[in-house]
């Protein structure tokens, strides 16, 4: 006959509790359990289930384990994110902004992201603030511009810069000499030595913008103008009068791109244009030369007659019959573009001279508030479309601020 000991249920609640003898070979050992669900509770107290409990024994070691069959990837996810030859393929989808946030990633993408082939046609703009760096004992070293030249940047943006600035750039850029090709100067206090000693070093400059520079003069263009330049803007530079124009007539035989904008220039300049330019000049843009008249721009363009791009905008002194000469006295047949805008006396009258144009594509008569119509516009078009068959499939482009009124009352009855 059982004794009481061994009539004892196997797990006796107390409390709420159910606690379990330490000596069931159950892999649980000593415990206690809160109270859960009666069904829990249940499972728990049954003989079946420490009896199902028992053949497990102890947790079986690692070892004991069957070897898991994955299938092996043909490159690791760290692998992949480093191969640089898909990366040399997906960076290019990116924009300037991303790429260099993207090249602090890591050294791998840094290095791929560094290759010249990403950065083509990007412009850096430094300061002048940014260019130096405060060291401890409170004097100013030039940064380095290391992480440029791995980059292989060819054209750069200085703005504020003075001309011992433009020295120390030269001197720790390496490619500055020689790789570099486009340079502007903006808000610069460059004098006529520092443009001087600038050209002379930077033997692979080929584009030169001055915009806001004060400090140099004519005698300075003289002096430094190297016939290398094929394109040249200057804006906003108070000492450029008449005789900067004839420095750059005479020096710059091989000019390609003029951009001028110069309050105190005349007639008188239009006229140092000779037939130097006329062969290899093809985009001449004059900006608020409010002393040019009709009879400057006819002196100008008639030594330039394979101009592509002839820009007056702000020339408010050009008239309708200056538009008339633009065309029947120089004859600009490979004119593709002519930027009219801020042109305050050319009128409907002016316009209508430009029916003929068989080569023009773009015309821009933003703030041209005496253009009331532009039915010789629309009339010029019907032109080029009859007299030419080989201008099918052209695109023409026009922009104004004013007259819409007049396109849709054009559209309306044709």
């Amino acid at each position: 006959m059982s004794s009481p000991s061994e009539l004892k249920s196997t797990c006796v609640t107390r409390n709420g509790l159910v606690k379990l003898p330490p000596s069931q070979p159950n892999g649980l050992g000593s415990a206690s359990i809160t109270k859960g669900t009666p069904a829990a509770k249940n499972r728990l107290c049954q003989s079946s289930s420490l009896d199902s409990m028992k053949p497990l024994g102890l947790k079986p070691s690692i070892r004991a384990l069957a070897p898991l069959n994955l299938p092996k990837p043909v490159l690791l996810e760290r692998q992949l994110v480093l191969d640089e030859k898909l990366l040399n393929r997906l960076l290019w989808y990116f924009t300037t902004a991303e790429k260099c946030v993207l090249a602090q990633v890591c050294k791998t993408w840094r290095k791929v992201l560094y290759q010249p082939k990403f950065w083509e046609g990007v412009t850096p703009i430094l300061h002048a603030k940014e260019l130096y760096v405060l060291l401890p004992n409170g004097e100013k070293e030039f940064v380095s511009l290391q992480a440029f030249a791995l980059r292989g940047f060819q054209a750069f943006c200085l703005v504020g810069v003075s001309d011992l600035d433009i020295c120390e750039f030269i001197d720790n850029y390496p490619l500055s000499k020689k790789g570099v090709r486009s340079l502007s100067l903006k808000r610069s206090t460059i004098t006529d030595a520092g443009l001087e000693v600038m050209l002379e070093q930077m033997q692979g400059l080929m584009h030169l913008e001055l915009s806001g520079c004060n400090d140099f003069t004519e005698a300075g263009l003289w002096s430094s103008l190297n016939a290398r330049l094929t394109s040249l803007s200057v804006s906003d530079c108070i000492n450029v009068a008449d005789d900067a124009i004839a420095a750059i007539s005479q020096l710059l035989p091989n000019l390609s791109e003029l951009s001028l904008q110069a309050y105190h220039v005349t007639d008188t300049a239009m006229a140092y244009f000779t037939a130097k330019q006329g062969y290899t000049t093809h985009t001449l843009r004059l900006h608020s030369c409010w002393e040019i008249t009709n009879h400057g721009v006819v002196n100008m363009v008639h030594s330039l007659p394979n101009l592509t791009a002839l820009s007056l905008s702000g020339c408010s002194k050009i008239t309708d019959d200056g538009v008339e000469l633009v065309y029947i006295a120089c004859d600009l047949h490979k004119l593709e573009e002519l930027v009219l805008d801020r042109c305050v006396r050319v009128t409907d009258t002016g316009l209508g001279y430009l029916s003929t144009m068989s080569s023009l594509r773009s015309l821009y008569l933003r703030w041209c508030c005496q253009v009331l119509s532009l039915h010789p516009f629309f009339s010029m078009l019907g032109y080029l479309a009859l007299t030419s068959n080989r201008l099918s499939g052209k695109h023409y482009k026009l922009k104004v601020t004013n007259a819409y009124c007049s396109i849709f009352k054009y559209l309306e009855f044709h």
